[in-house]
């Protein structure tokens, strides 16, 4: 089974994630690859940090799952190879989803959402972001909803960090159920 994570920035996404895949042991976080710069205090492994002539290449060499270029980087994941016996689980931006959507019908697809928007802009500046680049991705993130929602997304709102988890930890478990 193949289950994406989606929202716009400062949805709490990442540590959702975390979460999810230190709960469930069947569950294989596939690392996505960017051509943007590491962030103070972000985990060495949040991403392939890679520069673009590499990433290019890769798509070149047909290796990405999907990929999109999102406010000047470029983001993609690589075609999965989870361990036997795992379901595949991608954190990516709602652009990537829709190619996901396209080249895997059946995936479970969610999309995590703020609580609010001043509570997301908080988000964004409290994990370093500057003036410019948070209000680019507050200004996307009405339209990445809608993109979401027509691509049949169920939308997961992380107002509280615990319910969230046991909210698409549950999504999950009735996917696996249904393909029992």
């Amino acid at each position: 089974m193949l289950v994406v994570i989606s929202g716009a920035g400062g949805v709490g996404k990442g540590t959702l994630v975390r979460r999810l895949v230190a709960r469930d042991p069947k569950l294989w976080l596939s690392r996505s690859w960017t051509t943007r710069a590491r962030r103070s205090g972000e985990a060495a492994d949040a991403y392939v940090f890679v520069d673009r002539d590499r990433f290019e290449a890769a798509i070149a060499e047909g290796r990405f799952l999907e990929w999109a270029e999102f406010l000047g980087h470029l983001y993609g994941t690589p075609v999965p190879d989870p361990p036997a016996g795992t379901d595949t689980l991608l954190e990516i931006e709602v652009q990537g989803a829709r190619q996901v959507r396209r080249r895997v019908p059946d995936a479970l697809l969610i999309f995590v959402a703020p609580p609010s928007a001043a509570e997301q802009e908080r988000r964004l500046r409290e994990r370093g972001e500057d003036e410019d680049r948070a209000r680019q991705r507050l200004a996307k993130a009405a339209e990445e909803a809608q993109a979401a929602a027509a691509l049949g997304a169920v939308e997961v709102v992380n107002d509280d960090l615990d319910r969230a988890v046991a909210e698409i930890a549950g999504l999950i478990d009735a996917a696996r159920r249904q393909q029992a």
